[in-house]
This record gives C-alpha cells, sequence and structure tokens, in this order.
C-alpha cells in the first residue's frame, strides 16, 4: 500500500478512531470519578552520629550513617516500629496491614529518611506518619543502645513533621485521562487495520483499479432524491448526477467506436447495485444528445424498465422471442426524444434459453438496424447466467459496480465469466459514490443552477412517463436506418 492509501484508509475510518479516542478519554475519566481519594502524608528524617571528635572522626561517623540509613528504612516496616503506632492510635489492623500503608526511603548519600504514608483520610494519613517517625527514632535508640545503661551512638531527628495534604495524591485524572486517550487511540488505530484487512468491498474507483485492468467508464454520484426519482428528467439536467451520465455517455461512445455490433449490455455482479437505472439513464442521456435509442429490458427474471418507465411491461422482449408480434409494434415510445423501450413482457419458465436463442440474436441485429444505439438491461452476472449467454450477441458489455455494496471478489468473479465467454468488456461505471469524503467522485463540475434554485424558479418535474408514452407505430421514419 502507498501512503494515499494509508490516508484513504484513515479518512473512511476517521469516525471509529475518533470515537474509540473520545470512549477512552471517557473511561479515563470515569475511572478517576469511581477510584476512592488517596492522601500522601509524608514526613522526614534526619540520622546522626552522636560525636564530637576530630574531623577525622565525624567523617568516619557520617559514613557510618549513611550505611545505617538503608537500613533504618528498612526497620520501619516492622512489628517493633509499627506495633507502638498501631497502639498509640488505636488503629483497628495489624502491623502487616499498616506496612501496605507506610513506605520508607533514602536518597543514596545522604542521611535523610522520608516516610510517606497513604491512607482515605488525609487527617490520619498524617496522624500515621507522625507517628511512625516517632516510633522509629525510639526503634533505633533502643536497638543501637550496648545496653540500657548506655547511649545510642546515632540519633534520629524529625525534620519535617507531617502535615494533612490538601489534596488527594490519587487517583491523577490528568495521567488517567492522558491513558484513557492513548488506548483510545492505539485501540482505534488496531481497530482501522483490521477493518481496512477484512474489508475486501469495492468502495471507490481505487480499489476497482486494483483488481481489475478494464477501463473505468465513469462514475454515478450517489442521490439521495434518486431512491424516489430514479430516472434523469428535464428539471435535473444540470445536476451533477445528470453529468456523470453525460460523461459516460461520451467515454461509451468512445470505447464502441469501430465495434461492429452497437448494442451494449449493462448488467452488473449481484442485484441492487444499479444497472437498471444506469441502463435508463444512459439511454436517456443519449437519447438527448440526438441519437435514436431503443432501450430493451433483458432482465426477464427481475423486469424493472417498464415501471421505472411507467410504460406498458405486460408484452415486450419475451413476445418477440416467441413470433407472437413484431418488433414494431412492441416499441415504446418515452419522452419527446427518439427513445423507444422494448419492455420484458411476460415473465418466462426459461430465460437463459430465450436470450441465447438464435430469435435474440435476430432481435437484436433488427434493433440495430433502426436505431442509433442499442442498450440492453441485462440480469446479474453472478446469480444466473442470462447475462453471460447474452453477452455473446453484443458488441461490448457495460458492467456496473455499486459503491460499499458489492465485493471485490464478487466483481473479479464476473469479470472472470465474461472473459470466458469471450465478451467484450468496454469498461466499469461506478454507481453510488458518496459526493464527499475519501471515495468522493470528483466529477469536477459546476452546474449552473443547483437543486434549491430549480426549486425557488418554480420549475417543474416532466409529465408521468405513462402519459408521454404511446403506440410504436407511430414513431417517426427518423428512427429507420
Amino acid at each position: 500500500m502507498e501512503l494515499r492509501d494509508y490516508l484513504r484508509v484513515l479518512r473512511r475510518n476517521w469516525v471509529l478512531m475518533v470515537s474509540l479516542a473520545l470512549i477512552g478519554l471517557l473511561t479515563g475519566g470515569a475511572v478517576s470519578l469511581l477510584i476512592k481519594p488517596t492522601y500522601t502524608a509524608n514526613a522526614q528524617l534526619f540520622v546522626a552520629i552522636q560525636s564530637s571528635g576530630s574531623v577525622q572522626e565525624l567523617q568516619q561517623g557520617n559514613t557510618f550513617s549513611q550505611a545505617r540509613v538503608q537500613s533504618y528504612a528498612k526497620t520501619v516496616e516492622t512489628p517493633v516500629v509499627l506495633q507502638p503506632v498501631i497502639d498509640t492510635l488505636g488503629l483497628p489492623i495489624t502491623p502487616e496491614e499498616l506496612a501496605a500503608k507506610v513506605k520508607a526511603t533514602s536518597d543514596l548519600n545522604t542521611v535523610l529518611i522520608t516516610i510517606s504514608v497513604e491512607d482515605d483520610s488525609p487527617v490520619e494519613a498524617a496522624a500515621i506518619a507522625q507517628g511512625v517517625s516517632d516510633s522509629l527514632v525510639k526503634a533505633v535508640d533502643a536497638l543501637e543502645k550496648s545496653d540500657k545503661s548506655s547511649t545510642s551512638p546515632v540519633k534520629l531527628s524529625i525534620v519535617t513533621p507531617a502535615v494533612a495534604p490538601r489534596e488527594a495524591s490519587a487517583p491523577n485524572t490528568r495521567i488517567n485521562l492522558a491513558l484513557g486517550l492513548l488506548a483510545g487511540i492505539f485501540l482505534g488505530a488496531l481497530a482501522t487495520l483490521v477493518r481496512a484487512t477484512l474489508d475486501n468491498k469495492v468502495r471507490s474507483e481505487a480499489d476497482l483499479q486494483k483488481i481489475t485492468d478494464a477501463p473505468i467508464l465513469g462514475g454515478i454520484v450517489y442521490d439521495r432524491e434518486a431512491v424516489k426519482s430514479p430516472l434523469i428528467l428535464e428539471h435535473q439536467d444540470q445536476t451533477p448526477r445528470a453529468e456523470s451520465f453525460r460523461r459516460l455517455r461520451t467515454n461509451i461512445q468512445f470505447a464502441n467506436l469501430g465495434q461492429q455490433s452497437g448494442a451494449i449490455m449493462v448488467t452488473s455482479s449481484l442485484p441492487g447495485e444499479g444497472k437498471s437505472t444506469t441502463a435508463a439513464n444512459l439511454a436517456i442521456t443519449l437519447a438527448k444528445s440526438g441519437q435514436s435509442v431503443a432501450l430493451v429490458d433483458a432482465d426477464l427474471r427481475r423486469p424493472m424498465i417498464a415501471e421505472y418507465l411507467g410504460l406498458e411491461g405486460s408484452a415486450g422482449l419475451t413476445t418477440a422471442l416467441i413470433g407472437s408480434a413484431e418488433i414494431g409494434d412492441l416499441l415504446q415510445i418515452w419522452g419527446e426524444d427518439q427513445l423507444y423501450v422494448l419492455s420484458s413482457g411476460k415473465v418466462p419458465p426459461n430465460p437463459s434459453e430465450l436470450l441465447g436463442s438464435d430469435a435474440m440474436s435476430q432481435v437484436i441485429r433488427e434493433l440495430e438496424s433502426m436505431f442509433d444505439a442499442v442498450i440492453i438491461d441485462a440480469p446479474p452476472l453472478l446469480p444466473v447466467t442470462d447475462a453471460a449467454v447474452l453477452s455473446q450477441h453484443l458488441g461490448g458489455v457495460v458492467l456496473v459496480v455499486g459503491s460499499q455494496t458489492v465485493k471485490q471478489g464478487d466483481v473479479e468473479k464476473s469479470l472472470q465469466t465474461l472473459d470466458l465467454v469471450e465478451a467484450k468488456v468496454l469498461g466499469v461505471v461506478m454507481n453510488m459514490l458518496p459526493s464527499k469524503g475519501p471515495d468522493a467522485y470528483a466529477y469536477g463540475y459546476q452546474s449552473y443552477a443547483s437543486h434549491q434554485e430549480l426549486e425557488s424558479s418554480g420549475t417543474r418535474p416532466a409529465e408521468p412517463a405513462a402519459e408521454q408514452s404511446r403506440s410504436a407505430s407511430r414513431f417517426p421514419a427518423a428512427a429507420n436506418k
């Protein structure tokens, strides 16, 4: 993966990363709130040799003190020091339990001992620290005496008495928040890496380029309004979606240049990728450019073209294939341009056999002789063999790939299927691409009138397609070649 691929992955998953980072931050804050505050009181003692001899004796005494300091610090955690504190303060704990709260440290090359006590109460922490300091002074004095009548050569003095702390030493809210944030960022990066590794859906043109060398003919921007109104009507002529189909029209014309057959099949790997709407809008766009166009619904399992265009679907392609009617009598004109539609007709029990028959080939040849362009909406490639069988009669195939809908492996299988039947793949169309984000389609087109401007100007959609349709027997002679 290149740097831009990693950046694309980060942009795709930035919401996940930010969410986990915030969860980590909130967790750190929650931990700080839930943990009971602990207070630490400190007392400091000085270890000295009780001698007034020469300088050499004083130096030897200082060395002796430093050597003994570590032993005194260890003595703090023994019952000799802690039991008197328990008795004096009336603590309901054992010396072992008290030792868990007490810690004695000494800096290297010094004669200072620091006693730290942690407790839930700042007052009790200070009282215990002071009590341990006093007890240590007495314990060392008793331990260092050679007999009861002698004097201890070492004297411990409290130089910093213990006082009740004003602020809790734990939990440290800042550290907990920082650790929570770092943990959240780490988990977010890990989740992003795992998600990117396991995610094999085609989300952008970059993903498509990794699995096929087929040219990308264009990208169709996702439009929420297309769910309700999938067709490009007159009032939508200046939208980015309409411009996407105009660019697709131009690219297909160049891709199909020099082909013996002018019939183009539009299919997809799986249902739901938008092949039928792509075929219909491509035919509409071709018709708007002045060409005579025939749109054929060859999806004999789930026909949608007649429903989208508001036309009669009971008689159509299957009617012509079984010889019950002529093509000219079955074509229906749609809109004000030279767009003629051949609906699917009744759903047959043997779609694959019909689409692969000589009759289907004759229908395609007849339509090619009558129209400048023939667009055929075919079934998906993977669920059934209809499209693969039909592709052998056509001059080119356009594969529609739904962004974030189909997996890369499915697209590869579809292309392999077309390759096995030696179909001419003109290219791939990315459908339902987001208009913003890392996978956005950069159409680079500035419309002269936005959708809001069209609404404010009072422009109304075109009349329903059902009211515009009429018998194909009345289509103009200009459509015949």
